[in-house]
């Protein structure tokens, strides 16, 4: 092929741009993945067992470096994985750096597939149809079972843990073995069902992290600091299993520091044929060509990219023809929940630091 043309290119190489990767290449297309930030190496950058004494501030957060470089990063982050987070001065935020609504960012191979929670639940019919049930916005084009074989798909490939419960507004996975709950847990549960109706219960967290081994990856050995990463590649993240898949196949072109200024649009076949690039390290200005483009940056990297793309057809940018491009984002929740002290086991020991809690799914209703 021509010199900077390829089969497909995938923008972004977190989540869903690992995905794409995986599909395209294992489906035999030469595919280009472009990431505006560095590599991560596990081997390198993954120090879930490196001791406190062996880092700067023993493991505690460097106030003074937040309040200078990631006021708004480092109300997550820590000193051992403030690396996978944006610096704010380099990626500032134009809102009020103390407003509760965050945008986590992670300008690297593997974006915020490396950060996340790793909670892993199917949607069912109660969300499907919540809005034509409600009266609220729009109905929902497809219900659950349109979508279930994807999620099979999926789990089959991620490794998900977790307990078959068999309720409708929980969808039970292609689960691996659950992760044992404590001593205190397992005490709430039987309280629970001493009290409630099967409907109400209390189950293990379903959790994209293995329990056994799948598809080469080792099972957790449960060390405990998992946002630190995982050297034995156990969490699911795109550097550790659909990168790795994409790369096998000897069809991936993996390329970091590659900013994504804007779509190419051809007004003749009206179809996207390519990507305007400008090299981070350089600053050189590069096009690459492709049949198909996947969009797979993140939330506010996937609305800027559209908006520069406008053309003299798209004054307001590529697929905004409602105007709403760039208007009511969404960040992914951060977390949630609630702790207590249950009496009675001071005797027990707990010897593993399971990477998931317990959870309630409620009754549906």
């Amino acid at each position: 092929m021509p010199a900077n043309t390829y089969d497909a290119i995938v923008i972004g190489s977190g989540m869903s741009g690992g995905w794409a990767a995986k599909e395209l290449t294992e489906k035999g297309m030469q595919t280009l993945v472009l990431e505006a930030g560095r590599s991560i190496v596990p081997e390198v950058d993954y120090v879930e067992h490196v001791p406190p004494w062996e880092v700067k501030f023993r493991g505690l957060r460097d106030r003074k470096a937040e309040l200078t470089s990631r006021p708004v990063q480092s109300k997550i982050g820590d000193e051992w994985n403030a690396k996978f987070f944006v610096d704010d001065r380099e990626n500032p935020y134009t809102t009020d750096p103390d407003s509760p609504y965050l945008f986590l960012r992670g300008r690297h191979v593997g974006g915020r597939s490396v950060m996340w929670g790793r909670q892993t639940y199917r949607l069912s019919d109660l969300d499907f149809e919540a809005n034509a049930k409600e009266g609220i916005g729009v109905d929902w084009p497809i219900r659950y079972k349109d979508i279930e074989p994807w999620y099979t798909y999926v789990e089959n490939f991620i490794g998900v843990s977790g307990q078959a419960e068999g309720l409708a507004h929980l969808p039970d996975s292609k689960f691996l073995p659950p992760m044992e709950m404590n001593c205190a847990e397992i005490a709430v549960k039987k309280s629970i069902a001493g009290k409630f109706s099967d409907d109400r219960m209390m189950t293990i967290g379903r959790v994209a992290i293995l329990t056994d081994f799948h598809l080469g990856r080792a099972p957790c050995h449960y060390c405990g600091p998992c946002q630190r990463g995982c050297i034995t590649r156990s969490y699911f993240s795109s550097i550790n299993s659909t990168l790795p898949a994409a790369q096998a196949t000897g069809k991936m072109t993996l390329r970091p520091f590659s900013v994504v200024h804007s779509l190419i649009f051809d007004p003749q076949t009206r179809r996207i044929t390519g990507v305007r690039v400008v090299d981070a390290q350089t600053r050189e200005t590069i096009e690459f060509h492709a049949r198909i483009v996947f969009l797979c940056a993140s939330t506010l990297e996937s609305a800027r990219i559209l908006l520069n793309s406008a053309t003299p057809e798209f004054p307001a940018g590529l697929a905004n023809s409602s105007g709403e491009l760039g208007h009511n984002l969404m960040d992914h929740i951060f977390k949630g929940g609630a702790s207590g002290t249950i009496p009675g086991h001071e005797d027990h020991v707990q010897m593993e630091t399971g990477p998931t809690a317990s959870i309630f799914p409620g009754s549906g209703t």
